[in-house]
């Protein structure tokens, strides 16, 4: 496997992972790659978490801080923190062990915006950096790196650590060298520049990673697939989202406030998401493109169709099916996908800037259009901000999208006021339901609880969201967004104490 080692210096550095893992100690800052289960380094960490068993079962805690670029894969996030092995994390987790501990107290969790995690890194706020355990698909000649079917962070981690380890995975095609634009532009002020980056397919950077060869302590041959998960075929309630949410670009190309190929498009992560960006294949806007954080098989599919021009993001999230066809035509894709630093895909000037149409999911949302997207009943989370943050505030729309009920009917997603607030309603344009969707702009707040109530609330739930709006508008707690004290919550509390929202 050491032809994709074209580098004699790093050759000579090739082990196997437990003797990586060995190099590695308690209390030690690491940073891996990996966004949405790609790119994540999969031996070394396992290696790690057996080593850090051993040592727990002696009396002797091993743990460290981990850092990503978002979540990883049940052979990293998922293994060390079955051993206990997690201080801190940072900036997204999805997994479901991890989130127990978080939940406990166990883990110390930062939740963070995405496109911020790389300037306070160098920022130096985070604190010193060890070493980066990252996988790569090759390494070059001149000691280059060739990225893996992820960026995320890994320039920073590879810059900024004191020590590297790489894992060199084989399963990773080796024709994704040159999908990659690294920028190394980025500077902290005074000294920061404009990126010039002025439309989606712009390759502003390199193909490859530089990184400083002695710096490498190890180099670890993998061949081990990602995390590919399959995504739900889209449901009723998925359909009539993605058609809520089609209608709504079609009456605004039609109102001159979209041009007819749509914006660059943005979509988080998920079944309702990934059904958006299919119905799109049915829709009259193209050819499209995309500048967001994931490219998932609904973007696959717009690609197959002619539909979708250019997709830049800084990962895949793929099915395994997709994950399937990406591997077998690669070279053809190549030219149709950009993968960049994080920092650069979920950067808000150049959302901004772009138009970005940005698509994204949430937990529940009130009648005046805050949303919740992180904590479940307001304290327990569920996997983090991730980059709705930076694509909501900075969007030409911003639309947030969920079923309207949850639990069988149980949970409203619709509630007189969020029991966490991850997005202000200021940056919340566009509510959808497979109800309806409420356009909120240029609505004060008791002409979106209006809107919101009767186009986004489930049937079962709109006389009472109607009463609470009601005798609130018409009481002393407040005249511009007014509340029920104590009221509004109820409904979590009602749910924490009988399973249901619904009164008995």
């Amino acid at each position: 496997m050491t032809d994709r080692i074209g580098c004699a210096t790093l050759r000579a550095r090739v082990t196997d992972a437990d003797a990586a893992a060995g190099l590695i100690r308690p209390g030690e800052t690491i940073a891996a790659s990996g966004f949405t289960g790609s790119g994540y380094p999969k031996a070394v960490p396992q290696a790690l978490a057996q080593r850090m068993a051993a040592e727990g079962a002696a009396g002797r805690p091993f743990r460290v801080n981990l850092w990503t670029g978002a979540s990883t894969g049940p052979e990293l996030d998922g293994a060390l923190a079955a051993v206990d092995g997690v201080a801190q994390r940072l900036p997204y987790s999805s997994d479901p062990v991890a989130r127990e501990k978080i939940n406990r107290g166990e883990i110390d969790y930062l939740d963070m915006h995405l496109s911020q995690v790389a300037p306070m890194a160098w920022e130096g706020v985070l604190g010193t950096l060890d070493t980066a355990i990252i996988e790569v698909i090759g390494v070059r000649a001149d000691g280059s790196l060739i990225p893996s079917s992820s960026v995320g962070n890994n320039k920073t981690w590879l810059d900024r650590a004191k020590r590297v380890i790489l894992e060199v995975n084989r399963w990773q095609n080796p024709a994704l060298e040159g999908m990659h634009d690294i920028y190394y532009g980025t500077r902290l002020p005074p000294e920061r520049v404009p990126i010039p980056l002025v439309r989606p397919d712009d390759r502003i950077g390199s193909a490859y990673f530089a990184c400083d060869p002695d710096k490498v302590i190890a180099v670890v041959e993998t061949d081990a697939p990602d995390r590919n998960l399959p995504f739900a075929a889209p449901d009723d309630t998925a359909r009539a989202i993605a058609g809520h949410i089609i209608e709504f670009l079609a009456h605004e190309v039609s109102r001159g406030r979209l041009p007819p190929e749509l914006l660059p498009i943005q979509s988080g992560v998920g079944n309702i998401a990934n059904a958006v960006l299919s119905g799109l294949i049915d829709a009259p806007f193209e050819p499209m493109t995309a500048y967001t954080e994931v490219i998932q098989d609904g973007m696959i599919d717009l690609l197959d169709a002619g539909k979708l021009r250019m997709a830049s993001a800084t990962a895949f999230s793929l099915s395994p099916q997709a994950a399937t066809r990406l591997n077998a035509d690669m070279s053809a894709y190549r030219n149709r996908m950009i993968l960049r630093p994080q920092e650069m895909s979920n950067h808000p000037e150049i959302v901004r800037r772009l138009g970005c149409i940005a698509m994204n999911g949430l937990i529940e949302a009130d009648i005046y259009g805050n949303v919740n997207s992180t904590l479940v009943m307001g304290s327990r989370i569920q996997n983090g901000i991730g980059g709705s943050g930076d694509f909501a505030r900075n969007a030409y729309v911003s639309i947030f999208m969920t079923p309207s009920t949850a639990k069988g009917g149980k949970i409203s997603a619709i509630v007189p006021q969020v029991s966490h607030v991850d997005h202000i309603m200021q940056d919340v344009q566009v509510i959808v339901t497979e109800q309806g969707l409420a356009d909120l702009r240029g609505l004060s707040p008791r002409q979106r609880a209006k809107l919101v109530i009767e186009r986004c609330a489930h049937p079962d739930y709109r006389s009472l969201l109607r009463d609470y709006a009601v005798r609130a508008h018409g009481g002393s707690y407040g005249l511009h967004a007014p509340s029920l004290p104590g009221e509004a919550l109820s409904w979590h509390r009602r749910f924490m104490e009988t399973g249901t929202m619904l009164p008995a």
